[in-house]
Order: structure tokens, then sequence, then C-alpha cells
């Protein structure tokens, strides 16, 4: 009875969650200038869909929770065909935020924290004032990583403000921005110039140099990301729009060796001791587990081990002698920047053909991991189809056989003691062409 219960009332808060999920049609397209819509693009046969559903469901339930203006619905583009189209979904589930003429697309782990906290961060404003010292280190406990844009408006520099609020948009998926006066900054920041530009990470900021980083948007793009930090599938997507090379280690956090922790204290203090030197070159991580690194190279890689990876084209680089100190390091990514390293991968079409059917089969082996009865069903059914056809095709008695050939009878012929008679048609046919000769 207990176990019944509990059942009951796991149903009713399913029952309830859901709620706050809107199934929509092709027409929610009039509502997305007058309110904030978080949208899901989904197909049934996904498995990863089903699998994120309940994530889905809770977002919902949070955000109605904290009183967001932003309404959560799901589309299926299956039966709504136009839909996928015209907002170029191609790969499920997608996640966009319409806000205004503007959509978003969300590029991040599929987790309910990560969602929610994407969603707070672009349905509000562009650039936030930071008004007091206390509000500027809240924020800084709150964010590993910061843009300020610092000054007032400055006739002379007046193309930077108007940079940074259009940069601001194109990257307000990814990090906060924010505008401050100079009395608000850490006392530690020291600025040659204002009107300035910091991005505050690491523990400390950098300052932006129109003539040493090239334009402020691609400046913004390059220092989005920490120096150093864990990478998951989801932040190596994003190294593709970047022109840097990624410097990862390998490693088993759940089984770290002595050597998985030199690697990762080599890669994080080259990151730091000789930023200045690779900048504008390498991004520095590492991330837990090879089995994403397995997928993009189709191998195998060792743990630890250190890979550089440029996502841009999919190929890679490993170092073919041992790291031992920093100095083995520094050539092996020397050799990788003058070309002196060996290029494996690439995105060749023998590469590229290779890559999608690897990829198939990652994908069909997940599907049964997370869905099997749904995929045995998916799978099924057109090769059971498949199967009837031909079954049906090899099996069946074509009409002429029921018809007598050559004009014999259709059932054999019994002589007087009911046995089958022989017949020889060849002589048949060698006396009638006689018979004819003598006429």
């Amino acid at each position: 009875m207990r176990h019944l219960l509990n059942v009951t009332a796991l149903l009713s808060v399913i029952a309830v969650v859901s709620g706050y999920v809107e199934e929509l049609d092709d027409k929610f397209k009039d509502y997305l200038k007058h309110e904030l819509w978080l949208v899901e693009f989904y197909a049934p046969w996904c498995a990863y869909c089903h699998t994120f559903e309940p994530v889905w469901h809770e977002v919902g339930a949070e955000l109605k929770s904290m009183g967001s203006p932003v309404n959560v619905g799901k589309i299926d583009t299956t039966v709504h065909t136009s839909i996928a189209s015209e907002f170029n979904i191609r790969g499920y589930p997608a996640i966009k935020l319409f806000k205004g003429e503007l959509s978003f697309d969300y590029k991040g782990p599929r987790t309910k924290d990560a969602i929610i906290e994407f969603t707070n961060r672009v349905s509000g404003p562009v650039v936030r004032p930071l008004s007091s010292v206390q509000l500027f280190q809240h924020v800084m406990s709150r964010h590993d990583l910061i843009f300020v844009y610092i000054g007032g408006e400055s006739y002379l520099k007046v193309n930077i403000i108007r940079e940074y609020y259009k940069a601001a948009t194109e990257y307000i998926v990814h990090t906060y921005f924010f505008t401050a006066s100079e009395e608000v900054l850490p006392k530690t920041v020291t600025l040659q110039d204002v009107p300035a530009v910091a991005v505050f990470k690491d523990g400390t900021y950098y300052l932006y140099n129109e003539f040493l980083d090239g334009d402020l948007s691609s400046w913004i793009n390059r220092e989005r990301f920490p120096s150093y930090f864990q990478m998951d599938s989801f932040s190596l997507y994003q190294m593709g729009e970047l022109s840097k090379l990624v410097a990862l280690a390998v490693v088993d956090e759940k089984n770290p060796s002595e050597e998985s922790i030199r690697y990762k204290t080599l890669m994080e203090r080259l990151s730091t001791e000789y930023r200045d030197n690779y900048k504008s070159d390498y991004q520095f991580g590492f991330m837990d587990g090879n089995e994403y690194i397995n997928g993009l190279i189709m191998g195998e890689v060792e743990m630890p081990s250190i890979i550089v990876l440029n996502m841009t084209i999919d190929g890679y680089c490993l170092p073919e002698n041992k790291i031992e100190t920093i100095e083995d390091l520094l050539r092996f990514l020397n050799s990788v920047l003058d070309g002196s390293a060996k290029l494996q991968g690439g995105n060749g079409f023998l590469q590229h053909a290779k890559r999608s059917l690897y990829k198939a089969k990652s994908t069909v082996v997940s599907m049964f991991q997370e869905a099997p009865f749904f995929s045995c069903f998916v799978f099924g059914l057109p090769v059971g189809i498949v199967g009837l056809v031909i079954w049906g095709t090899c099996t069946a008695v074509p009409a002429d056989d029921d018809k007598p050939v050559g004009g014999a009878p259709a059932s054999p012929v019994l002589d007087a003691d009911g046995k089958k008679a022989i017949e020889l048609q060849s002589d048949s046919t060698d006396k009638t062409s006689e018979a004819k000769k003598e006429d």
C-alpha cells in the first residue's frame, strides 16, 4: 500500500512539473514579439530527447518558481517540419531563447543548472551596471569570468563603447558583461587610460589593447575562456569557432596517477607562466576520461596523455617522446606551431566519410543503451516490413504456373489402372510434324 502511495505521489509530481512546459505548434512565432520564450526543438525518434525530457520539465518548474518572465515550451519538428528549416535546426535536442527579434542558441551542458544560468543571463540586460564596491565584489564571488567596460563615455573612443555593446550582444550566451566606474574597482587594478575594457579571470585581470589585440570583438572571443580549465564536449565544440589550438591533458580524475597529476600541473603552469607567449595560439585545459577524444580521433588515446587538437579541421598531434618536464612540453607545443610535429586526422573526404560512419555507429549504440525498447521498435519495424516483403516475393506462386503448358492438361492423365501416364511431349511433337509432312 505504501509503495502504491509513493508511485501515485511521484506521478502527481511529474504531472505538475510537466505543466510548466507548453507543447507548441508553428503559431508560437506570433508570441515572440511580446514574450520571452525558451524553446526545445525535438524529434520523437531521438533517444537523447527522451533522456533530456525530465531535465527540461525541471527547468520549466524552477523558472516558474523563481518568477522568471521566460516561458518554457517544446515543439515537435517532425510534425511542424517548416520550423526546423526556418530556425536552422541541425541536431536534437536544440535549445533557443527568443528575446524580441533576437534568438540565442544554447550550446552548453544539458543540465538544469547550466540551462537556467544561461536563461537568466541572456533574458536580462546585455550589459549590466556595477554601481558599488559591494556589488562588484558580489559579482566576482559568483562568476569566474566577466568583462567590464570601465569609465564614462569618451568622444575620442566612442567606437569602443559601440563595439563593446555589439560584442556583448553576440557573446552574452557565454559570459556576463558589465559597466563600472573606476571607484568601484579593486585597488589592485591599475589603469593607464579610461575608458578601458578588462576581463577578470584566473584570479587577476587583463586589459584590452586596441593596438596589440586587434578588434575588440575578436579579443573578447579569445578571452572568454579561463586560461586553464576542465573541458568537456561542449567547450571543445566551441573551440572550433576560435583560431586557437587546444593543448589538453587527458587524465582519469577518479583514479589519478602520479603522471596524471604531473601532466595537469605542467599544463596549468604553462598557461600562466607563458601566457604572453601562447595567448593567441593555444587554449589550455584538461579532460577527465578519453571517451570523447577517442570518438574525435576515431582511435584510442592512452590515459594519461598530452594531445593538441585543431578543432577547426578535426586534426590532432601527439608527442613522439614522453613529456617529463615543462621544457619537453614547450618543445612539443613549438613543434606543432612550426609544423614539424605530425598532424593526424583532418577533415578530408575520406576522413569525413569515416567520421560519419563512426558517429552513426556511436549514435545507434547510444540509442540502444539509453532506450533499448524504443530503439528496437524504431529499427525493428522497417527491418520487419522489408523482411515480410522479401519473404512474400520469394514464396509467391506465379499465376502462370496454374495454366497448362503447351496445351497439356492441368491435371496428370491417368491410365486405366489409375497410374500416371508417361507424357512424351517431344515424341508427340515429332509425330505431329511427320503428319504435317504427309499432308
